[in-house]
């Protein structure tokens, strides 16, 4: 082998190894702020899970309160329409 052969494999293999370097610390990095951006994602997803989770237990228990008002209001009135229709007459009048 000459010398400008030696030279040019050296050469090339000497860029190889540099653009291996190269892509592996660039992959390196992406990796860690990848990471980080789901930490960063995985804390508030659970933050919004968590205030989510709150307002939907307020909204049943108002809406709880608010179904059980109207069941007691519901046979309120069917008592007041009762006193009002009165008994139920057992005996059948002739016309």
């Amino acid at each position: 082998m000459s010398v400008e052969m030696i030279t040019t494999l050296v050469g090339v293999v000497s860029m190889l190894l540099a653009l291996a370097g190269g892509f592996g610390w660039m992959i390196h990095r992406m990796d860690s702020r990848v990471d980080s951006f789901e930490i960063r994602l995985g804390a508030r997803i659970d933050d919004v899970e968590t205030k989510l989770g709150a307002r939907i237990d307020s909204v049943e228990e108002k809406l709880g309160a608010r179904i059980d008002k109207v069941a007691n209001e519901q046979v309120e009135l069917k008592v007041a329409i009762a006193r009002i229709e009165g008994p139920p007459r057992h005996l059948v009048s002739a016309r």
